[in-house]
């Protein structure tokens, strides 16, 4: 048995998929840390730290969620953090050949932690990062698939009125 999880993700923005799954998770485990990749492998939208302090206004008041960002492998944070379960977030078919892919790799790093798959509610299933991004950078509403301080930030970001 394990009473720590860990979700994590570049969160860049955070979306009510993200947030359903973070609800979801504080209610199956006694603790979770939502671990932000410091330094993705990818172009970012918002610093490290913007995604952190997001992150935590949006977890407020979630005793039982902190926030820590993480570098390197995923599975040698959660060893540091004595973490044996990863949630990981399935919307559509087409996320899991990578994530399975990565889920099979995490194994074979870290036999002793296991991979959970989730999927958000239907209605956030469509919802990803990139799609927000965009709707944000062309001035369209993002507040139907953003937590209120993802918003906030997207609208200092990109001084449009959302």
């Amino acid at each position: 048995m394990t009473d720590l999880a860990i979700y994590a993700g570049t969160f860049d923005p955070m979306t009510l998929g993200h947030l359903d799954l973070i609800e979801r998770g504080a209610e199956i485990f006694d603790r979770l840390i939502l671990a932000v990749a410091a330094a993705p492998p990818k172009d970012n939208l918002f610093s490290a730290e913007e995604r952190m302090a997001m992150a935590r206004e949006v977890v407020a008041g979630m005793d039982n969620v902190t926030v820590e960002a993480f570098d390197g492998l995923l599975v040698e944070f959660a060893r540091r953090k004595g973490a044996r379960v990863l949630i990981r977030g399935l919307r559509a078919y087409s996320d899991f050949e990578f994530e399975f892919q990565m889920a099979l790799t995490n194994r074979k790093l870290a036999p002793e932690i296991e991979t959970l798959f989730m999927m958000p509610k239907e209605s956030h299933s469509y919802v990803s990062s990139s799609t927000v991004r965009e709707v944000a950078l062309f001035g369209g509403e993002t507040g139907e698939f953003v937590p209120e301080p993802v918003e906030r930030m997207l609208r200092r970001k990109f001084g449009h009125a959302h």
